[in-house]
């Protein structure tokens, strides 16, 4: 397995926990809202990654892979969603304000988040190695 791919696992995992953590600690505590948006550098850097690092590469070799240009289609304004999801819940409850939306938004950002993770685990990564053992090298 790449670096790359076992680096966005690691933090997929560690992503995971903490929204668990939230969820667990309660979305409207003090201690469960301080964890989440402790958070928030670290989720976007990762998404910021994958838009960058990942996605470009699984596009550009959709012309001989119909199967890879099928998962993306399918995918395809997935990762856009996601990354603004996140986003908008941040510059929303960043400042410290809960509206009655904010249990809603969260669970949206838990499930927007979650089916990222696994479309990406269970339909790209695989496809990602495969391109970069056809290329000749691992990133």
């Amino acid at each position: 397995m790449s670096a790359l791919i076992e680096k966005f696992k690691k933090e997929h995992s560690e992503i995971v926990a903490i929204l668990k953590d939230v969820k667990k600690l309660g979305i409207h505590s003090e201690e469960g809202r301080s964890k989440l948006m402790s958070a928030k550098e670290y989720l976007l850097e990762h998404l910021r990654e994958e838009n960058e690092e990942l996605y470009p590469v699984l596009r550009k070799n959709t012309k001989h892979n119909k199967n890879l240009k099928k998962d993306l289609e399918i995918f395809a304004i997935e990762p856009e969603y996601v990354s603004r999801v996140v986003l908008e819940f941040f510059d929303k409850y960043s400042e410290g304000t809960i509206n009655k939306d904010f249990q809603i938004n969260f669970e949206s950002l838990f499930t927007a988040l979650n089916a990222r993770i696994r479309n990406e685990e269970e339909a790209l990564y695989q496809e990602y190695e495969e391109i970069m053992k056809k290329m000749g090298g691992v990133s």
